[in-house]
């Protein structure tokens, strides 16, 4: 029988240079990864296409509540908006986890650069909510680069 994983189990990490910290409060988040496919047709093997593996690139994406991070007495164990705006608006490289739930490989691992951020401040009794893309640099591994 099949062992079903609970999205709530595939928390999103931002490491800041001491810990991973999780991202706050998420409401989502995905991996997408993609293969490019070199196709290629020569005089050996007229009018047959061969293809082969191409270039690997994945994107990380996140949704959560907008809390604060980085004032004195926030959750500053926590990413949310405010912590990650400084790092997108410097354009730094992160070193983000991802826990997968599956006993053998506990986490991936990479890095990459946040390519979009946004928050959503609604009216009323919403919540102000945040999304972002993170672009990988490299490959997705299952051993901590930062040795955590």
């Amino acid at each position: 029988m099949a062992t079903f994983i609970k999205g709530d189990v595939l928390i999103l990490s931002i490491h800041d240079g001491t810990i991973y910290r999780p991202v706050a409060c998420l409401t989502s988040n995905s991996l997408s990864e993609s293969m490019g496919v070199i196709e290629t047709i020569t005089k050996c093997d007229p009018g047959v296409t061969q293809k082969a593996a191409g270039t690997y690139s994945y994107d990380i994406s996140a949704e959560g509540e907008y809390i604060d991070t980085t004032s004195v007495g926030a959750e500053v164990t926590k990413a949310s908006h405010d912590y990650m705006h400084s790092i997108f608006a410097a354009g730094a490289e992160i070193t983000w986890k991802m826990a997968t739930g599956i006993a053998d490989t506990a986490s991936y691992f990479g890095a990459g650069y946040i390519t979009e951020l946004s928050a959503d401040a609604p009216t009323g009794d919403e919540f102000a909510t945040f999304s972002m893309t993170i672009s990988g640099n490299g490959s997705i591994v299952t051993v901590d680069p930062e040795g955590s």
